[in-house]
């Protein structure tokens, strides 16, 4: 089966190097997809100089820019499943089997950090965003979910011909993904995996845009909820 890993990657020249190698150990048969999302640290020739496919995007876009050209080159290319590996190495590569093996039941699976067996720990005013947002998918489908934010996922080829053409460019793109992959009928489950701390780079500027991105999130719940039911009646 020909599977590849999707790695976004913005200024992740310090990191990038590990990651790449323990993927190769641990899967040398799958093909890694680096998606430089503009950076300007020299991450595309790290990616190339590790044998990796890089594409390379003229200026950062946003992550959500950045998965959109990763799963469309997989589309175009018949990849039959793929799996999100953060650049930073938080992600676990003895974790992606794990996560993969969910593909047998599901069309997309999300490794969840917050399941009872993890002990994962964020900070009380990201903890409270994230109850939020959990609460408003459930809310919008009816499914409860642990981790709408988690970046390590996988999808099997339906789903990676979707996310091609309308994975959404935005911030909280994790969560829309979701929204997304429900309302087109796809089976959406979790399992619990274990995640490291960030070794290297900066985390992605969280505070001034927010606001806007929570409000943005509610309308288009909204909008899909309206639409759902208009459907019905």
């Amino acid at each position: 089966m020909k599977t590849a890993a999707i790695v976004p990657a913005f200024n992740e020249a310090e990191s990038l190097p590990d990651v790449l190698q323990e993927i190769k150990q641990a899967f040398p048969e799958h093909l890694i997809v680096v998606v430089d999302d503009g950076s300007t640290d020299g991450t595309s020739e790290i990616a190339k100089e590790f044998g990796c496919v890089c594409l390379s995007m003229p200026f950062n876009l946003g992550i959500g820019g950045a998965l959109r050209l990763g799963f469309r080159y997989c589309n175009e290319k018949e990849i039959e499943r793929a799996y999100q590996f953060d650049a930073d190495g938080q992600h676990d590569p003895t974790q992606i089997s794990l996560l993969l093996s969910g593909l047998q039941k599901a069309d997309m699976v999300i490794g969840s950090r917050f399941s009872e067996e993890n002990s994962y720990e964020v900070g009380r005013s990201r903890k409270t965003a994230m109850s939020f947002l959990r609460f408003l998918i459930r809310l919008s489908t009816g499914h409860k979910f642990t981790d709408t934010s988690s970046g390590f996922r996988a999808f099997n080829k339906p789903v990676i011909g979707l996310f091609s053409e309308e994975y959404p460019l935005e911030y909280m793109d994790s969560v829309e993904a979701i929204l997304i992959a429900v309302k087109n009928g796809f089976n959406v489950r979790e399992i619990p995996v274990q995640m490291r701390e960030r070794s290297a780079g900066q985390p992605s500027n969280r505070n001034f845009r927010l606001i806007y991105y929570f409000l943005r999130l509610l309308i288009v719940i909204f909008v899909g909820s309206r639409r759902k039911t208009e459907g019905k009646a």
